[in-house]
Order: C-alpha cells, then sequence, then structure tokens
C-alpha cells in the first residue's frame, strides 16, 4: 500500500483541504481582528514549477539503498512547519535544500552515515516529523560545510517492550503520536502527552526539543517521562540505565535532553506510561475581571489539586475562537483520573474560583464523572487544533499568525504581559503599517509561576511576509526576555531562539557544551547552529 505524501509546504497530507464554509468562517475572524474586507490567496505551488538546485554530492554504492536525492523529497525536507518556513514555501523559495535524505533502518545505518558524513565534512540534520516552528530542522546556511544530509528517523517506529508492572515501555524514536498511541493501547497504558503537532511529530523530536503536552499540569514535559535514552553519536553510541530515580551523579540523560540532534541522535527511549483515564470533567469558567482571574489560576497552581486542564484565556482570544462574546476571560478547566471519580477536585477547583469572581454554567457538569467539556471549551479546542491546518491558507492571504510563549514567576507576569503586548503591537503597526491582534493564555501553571502563551496576528505584504514576521516576532521575543521570561517554554531552540538563548545561558556552561560537542561530534557535523555556532 503506498505511503501517503506529505505536502512539501505546509500542515498535513497532500489532497487534505480545509472545507470552504471553515475558511469563510476564519476569514470573516481576521476581518474582525485585522480590518481586511477581502482576501486575494496567492496559489500553492506545484512540484512541477519549484526550481531547486542540483545535489552538491554523490550518494556512495554502500548507502543507495537507505539514501535518494528525489526532488519531492529534497523539497519536503527543506523547511519545518514555521510561519517563515510556510511563507518562503509558498513563493517558490527553495533556495538551501537537503543534498541527501537518508532513511535509516538500523543504528549500524546511523553510523555508517556518519563515517561518510564525517569524511566529506557534510552537515547532518536530524528530522523527526518535520514539524519544527523555529528552524529546527532547516538545513545550515553555514558555508563550512560541503552540503548536508538530511536524516529521516520514520523507520525507527515501534514499541519494543512494555514493562506494565513498572508503567513504562522502551520506544524507538522516530515514531509519531497516533502511531505511539495506536500501539500502546493493547496494553491499557498511555504515555499521555499530547501536543498541537501530535499527529505529525515524533517522540524523539518531543525528546530532544524538551516538548511539552497539553496537559496543564504534573508531567506537563517530556523530561517528566523519560527514564532512559539510547543515543548513537559518531564518537560511539551511549545507553543510559533505567531508574524510577537515581542520585548518582549529573544524570547522562538530561545532556541530551534538548540538545536538538546537535550532540547525537536518539534513537530509543524508556519512557514512564499512564493508565488510561476513565474520569473525566470539564468546564469553563467565567470572569468579569482579569486580575482576579490570574489570582484564582495561581491559587489553583499552589492547591495541590493538579487540574489536567487550566488554561485561562482572554476575552479578545475566546471571542475569536467564539468561547465568549468578548465580555468576559474565561478558563477552561478539566480534571481526570484512571482511579476514581474527579467530583471532589472539581468542587474544590470552582470554589476556588468562586471565592475570585469566578462563575460557570452548572449544566455543564451534569453527568458527572464523564467525558464531558461544554460548548465554550469545545469550540476554543476545536480552534486550537485546527491551529496548524490554516497556516498555509492564512499565509497565502497574507495574515501572519505567530505564537510566542515563555514561563514566568508568578510576581512578574503582570509586568511582562503588560510589556510583550505593548511592544508586539508596536511592532505590529510599524513593520506593517496597520494596528493587529495580540492576546495572551496560560498553557501552563506551576506553582512558582505560568507558561504565557502569546498569539498575535497581522497583515502583511505577501512579497516580503517572511521578513516582516522575523521583524514582529524578534521584537515580541525581545520583549518577553526583558520582562524576564525564558526565551521559550516548549517551542525549542532551532536557529530562531538562538539570540536569546546565547544571553540566557552562562558563558561557562556553553564552553562545557562545547566541550562536550567536540567529544560526542569532533568533526561538528550534527545540525550545526542550533545550540552555538561551529568553529
Amino acid at each position: 500500500m503506498q505511503e501517503r505524501r506529505r505536502k512539501f509546504y505546509g500542515w498535513g497530507y497532500e489532497g487534505d483541504e480545509v472545507s470552504t464554509a471553515e475558511l469563510r468562517e476564519f476569514e470573516s475572524a481576521w476581518t474582525r481582528l485585522l480590518g481586511v474586507k477581502e482576501f486575494e490567496a496567492t496559489p500553492f505551488p506545484k512540484l512541477e514549477d519549484v526550481r531547486i538546485r542540483e545535489p552538491r554530492v554523490k550518494i556512495p554504492a554502500a548507502l543507495a539503498s537507505i539514501c535518494n536525492q528525489d526532488k519531492y523529497d529534497r523539497l519536503y525536507h527543506t523547511y519545518g512547519a514555521g510561519t517563515v518556513d510556510v511563507a518562503k514555501s509558498l513563493r517558490g523559495e527553495f533556495h538551501n535544500p537537503p543534498d541527501v535524505i537518508a532513511y535509516p533502518k538500523s543504528e549500524e545505518d546511523i553510523v555508517d552515515l556518519f563515517d561518510w558524513c564525517g569524511s566529506r565534512n557534510l552537515a547532518v540534520v536530524p528530522y523527526g516529523g518535520g514539524t519544527s516552528v523555529t528552524g529546527g530542522v532547516n538545513p545550515p546556511e553555514h558555508d563550512r560545510y560541503r552540503g548536508t544530509v538530511s536524516l529521516d528517523m520514520k523507520h525507527f517506529d515501534q514499541v519494543l517492550e512494555v514493562d506494565k508492572a513498572s508503567q513504562s515501555a522502551r520506544i524507538q524514536a522516530g515514531v509519531l503520536g497516533p502511531s505511539l498511541e495506536k500501539q500502546l493501547k493493547p496494553t491499557g497504558l498511555t504515555l499521555r502527552f499530547f501536543l498541537q503537532a501530535w499527529e505529525f511529530s515524533s517522540l524523539g523530536g518531543w525528546i530532544a526539543t524538551r516538548a511539552a503536552g497539553h496537559f496543564a499540569t504534573a508531567y506537563t514535559q517530556i523530561d517528566d517521562h523519560v527514564q532512559s535514552l539510547r543515543v548513537v553519536t559518531p564518537s560511539g553510541n551511549i545507553e543510559s540505565k533505567r531508574f524510577p530515580v537515581s542520585g548518582s551523579g549529573p544524570n547522562p540523560d538530561r545532556m541530551f535532553l534538548g540538545s536538538e540532534g546537535a550532540l547525537g541522535i536518539i534513537t530509543e527511549a524508556w519512557v514512564r506510561l499512564h493508565q488510561r483515564p476513565r474520569y473525566r470533567a470539564m468546564t469553563s469558567v467565567k470572569f468579569g475581571s482579569y486580575e482576579k482571574a490570574v489570582e484564582a489560576t495561581r491559587v489553583l497552581s499552589q492547591s495541590g489539586l493538579n487540574p489536567a486542564n487550566a488554561r485561562l484565556i482572554e476575552r479578545e482570544e475566546a471571542e475569536y475562537t467564539g468561547s465568549s462574546d468578548g465580555t468576559f476571560d474565561i478558563l477552561v478547566l478539566g480534571f481526570e483520573s484512571a482511579d476514581h471519580p474527579v467530583d471532589h477536585w472539581m468542587g474544590r477547583a470552582l470554589e476556588i474560583c468562586a471565592d475570585h469572581g469566578g462563575r460557570w454554567d452548572a449544566d455543564s457538569l451534569a453527568g458527572k464523572s464523564a467525558e464531558i467539556s461544554d460548548s465554550g471549551a469545545n469550540s476554543w479546542r476545536h480552534k486550537f487544533l485546527r491551529g496548524p491546518y490554516l497556516r498555509e491558507y492564512a499565509i497565502a492571504r497574507g495574515v501572519m499568525r505567530e505564537t510566542m510563549e515563555t514561563a514566568v514567576t508568578w510576581n512578574r507576569f503582570a509586568a511582562l504581559r503588560e510589556h510583550v503586548k505593548a511592544e508586539t503591537h508596536r511592532a505590529i503597526r510599524e513593520v506593517t503599517g496597520r494596528p493587529g491582534s495580540v492576546t495572551c493564555r496560560f498553557t501552563h501553571i506551576y506553582p512558582d509561576g505560568p507558561a504565557p502563551y502569546f498569539t498575535w496576528f497581522a497583515y502583511g505584504d505577501k512579497s516580503r511576509l517572511a521578513e516582516q514576521f522575523m521583524a514582529i516576532k524578534r521584537i515580541g521575543e525581545q520583549a518577553m526576555v526583558d520582562a524576564g521570561g525564558t526565551v521559550t517554554h516548549h517551542h525549542s531552540l532551532g536557529r530562531d531562539h538562538r539570540p536569546w538563548y546565547d544571553k540566557e545561558r552562562p558563558e561557562l556552561f556553553c564552553t562545557a557544551l562545547k566541550a562536550a560537542k567536540q567529544a560526542f561530534d569532533p568533526k561538528q557535523i550534527l545540525n550545526p547552529g542550533v545550540l552555538f555556532d561551529p568553529s
């Protein structure tokens, strides 16, 4: 059976289209946000119309069975899924495609690829699901290298072993979210790690970028799930021991969590699993005062209740998604458990909300402990999950939509929110000459601070959209960092966030990282430029 091909310029599979009705709905929302009444769409590129340079290297006979230089494959592996990636794709700009696409089927294949690339001075860019929105899978522009090999891990896609007693599993790193959960389903266990890009992102990608799942508290980061790793480096293989916890010195897994393929290729991981939830309850709580809604959420974060969902959404965003009429902020609140009904947990959380002026529809909680949610929560969730599918349609119409996320302590949040929104609004006006939209929500909450997630919309010049986008993003990101936030809570570094990471990490730690790079990858072929520039 022929494998479905992904779009080389956007999200999803070839043939996947947004319906006319859905597109009209979003165009109407964009009109309200941006004041643009008519949208003229740029046509999507066709494979036969895109020009691409000839490969700069020849595949050796010994690697011919796992490598190709097919035009589609090279186009598909040129970019990730960010706004700049899609904008350049729609302009037909594929100026820096990889020269070779490798599909290793074993660790020995990866070793052979390393040997070849090291001998020919070729950069190797690991590729999982290709959903990076920060330039993490894009071939480096550095002229130090004679060419680039995109190393696609799609054949490493199996759940190899399940330890039901310990609720953990050994899983290959190239497996995508849906396949992972399908393989785990007969065991009654789940990784319980879902994110917006879940459909097309891989376990290895989550680990290499320190991704975060949808759940607001408790086991939010992929770090919380990793027990041990197996990594192939140009200098040899590393396999850490599996323990529930260990106090024996620095943990080797932490070296590779967030390393983005610059130190080695993650091939397997032992990860913690969970029983599948049987009891769920969800509702949305309305607040007339945003400040009181923030305070209620802070108290929730420190209560020990650990809600599965606690997304505080500003009224402007809630109105855009159809979850509010624009007169109140909403807290999408949910609990779930595999062991016990969650009524008491929800009841106590709602008491906290009520103490801060929150109100909710009691009817939405009828039929307790079932998988329920009210219409407001459902509407927001649907728009959120459809976001990636709309990206190329928005960009084709000149609409830029970006999300910038961070984490900050509770005492700094109010000032950060005000500064980031003001600076991003200013940037949109200066860059595009038009007003835009900037909203904030919480994706995760911790006892010591939230993870604010800013969404901005702007209408730009389609011929310069990628450049306008980056100009706005740079100002917004700088505002987050200036106000005391991290450059990213879960969107990874890639190449786009490097300038701020360089300032966020201690310089002496960077020196140590470079020493580790020299030990694992002495010829500096692995994903150059994501952690620091190659020497």
